[in-house]
């Protein structure tokens, strides 16, 4: 099944949230995408019903593997996107906001062409 853009959005900043090691809250989230507060709530219900997140008693937020699975796919496809952009002289600010958008819409087949010819053609 399909997960809608938003919570792949959702799914994805928690991810990088996360790298840092510090529990990912709510608020956090609301700011970092600057959205309010019960916006995230309501996403935050509903990634939780979808099995994608548990919150525990301190609202610290966790991926579940399923959730995690759709961050790391949502990370990979948007910094393959922006750095191929600006390898083709995009600046990086119009390159990272249009591979937010391409890394929704891109089917997987055309990802993962685009993936292996920027493979094949790296230096190794």
């Amino acid at each position: 099944m399909r997960t809608q853009e938003s919570a792949e959005n959702y799914l994805e900043t928690i991810l990088m949230l996360g790298q840092n090691g510090r529990p990912v809250r709510s608020i956090d989230i609301a700011v970092e995408l600057d959205y309010t507060k019960p916006s995230v709530s309501v996403a935050m219900k509903n990634l939780r019903a979808s099995g994608h997140i548990i919150v525990d008693g301190d609202g610290h937020i966790t991926l579940t593997d399923s959730g995690r699975d759709i961050a790391q796919s949502m990370y990979d496809r948007h910094t393959l996107i922006s750095d191929w952009l600006v390898s083709l002289g995009v600046n990086r600010e119009t390159a990272v906001n249009d591979a937010c958008r391409m890394e929704h819409a891109m089917s997987e087949e055309s990802f993962l062409a685009i993936k292996s010819r920027l493979e094949a053609d790296s230096p190794r």
